[in-house]
């Protein structure tokens, strides 16, 4: 056979492979997904009705008398593998004996326009976001109110826990969350880790938060109050992040001697989206740390 010949049979070949179904291709099975070891999933129903996926990080072998401590994340979808993958590698470590719980959104997607409503108290007061006053918002407290109690609840039920060491992790809009936490709820957590937070969402009424707070604390009005931990990065495109997390750190430090401790930390290098995952270390060691 000549040359030509053969070449016309290969490029014939080739047509009858591109015709040809890509299942009729390739008789290769798909790969099956990646499961993460040590973890659980299900969903769960708030008692308003929404439905929450939560994601779990256990340690092996018998919990301590007093229970695991336990920190939740916010915005699971997105956040809980970095965190539940370097509370396992250090399992023979006080970090490693926690449990990690992402709260997230029945999605595949790493955020849901859910948490809009979540994490904020009502319409933003901050002009360039004003297009997503649309969007449902609003319900901080109720959230909250899931978070300590029925999340708990069920945690507490499935897992041996210390009710006295929950700590809670929120970035961005988590992060707002996590200070109108600590503003409304001082003693709900034993520590709070708010990763470039966004005070600028809601400007006045976490200004008046702020002093409400410190005035209770100051005159000795709140028994119990969470530690504070506040993160950013030096490349946050929206400047005011860094700023406004460096600012409420150093009006909080001087809390220190009405109970409040605190430690803050900037990123060098690191941009709004890639803080969380820089974060990860320092929140487990601040969460997990005993006392």
């Amino acid at each position: 056979m000549g040359t030509m010949s053969r070449l016309r049979i290969g490029v014939a070949a080739l047509g009858m492979a591109a015709a040809l179904p890509a299942a009729a291709q390739s008789a290769a099975p798909a790969a099956p997904g990646y499961t993460m070891p040590a973890t659980a999933m299900w969903d769960l129903p708030a008692t308003r009705g929404e439905i929450y996926r939560i994601l779990v990080s256990f340690p092996a072998g018998e919990p301590p008398a007093d229970g695991w401590p336990v920190l939740y994340v916010l915005d699971g979808n997105a956040a809980f593998a970095g965190f539940a993958e370097a509370r396992r590698v250090q399992e023979g470590t006080d970090i490693g004996k926690s449990i990690v719980v992402g709260v997230g959104y029945p999605t595949d997607k790493a955020y849901d326009k859910r948490r809009l409503y979540d994490l904020t108290g009502g319409p933003t007061s901050s002009p360039p976001y004003a297009r997503l006053n649309a969007e449902r918002n609003g319900g901080w407290d109720k959230f909250l109110d899931f978070l300590t109690g029925t999340l708990r609840d069920e945690i507490g039920k499935r897992y041996r826990i210390n009710r006295d060491r929950q700590a809670l992790f929120g970035h961005s809009l988590g992060g707002l969350f996590v200070m109108h936490t600590l503003f409304t709820r001082p003693g709900a957590f034993h520590a709070l880790i708010a990763a470039s937070p966004s005070p600028f969402w809601h400007e006045k009424e976490m200004q008046k938060e702020e002093r409400d707070f410190t005035a209770k604390l100051v005159s000795g009005k709140i028994p119990k109050v969470s530690r504070m931990l506040i993160v950013a990065g030096d490349r946050e495109e929206a400047i005011v992040e860094r700023w406004d997390g460096e600012d409420f750190a150093k009006r909080i430090e001087p809390l220190s001697a009405y109970g409040l401790r605190s430690r803050s930390q900037i990123y060098v290098g690191e941009g709004h989206m890639t803080v969380p995952s820089r974060a990860i270390t320092d929140t487990l060691r601040f969460a997990f740390t005993w006392p």
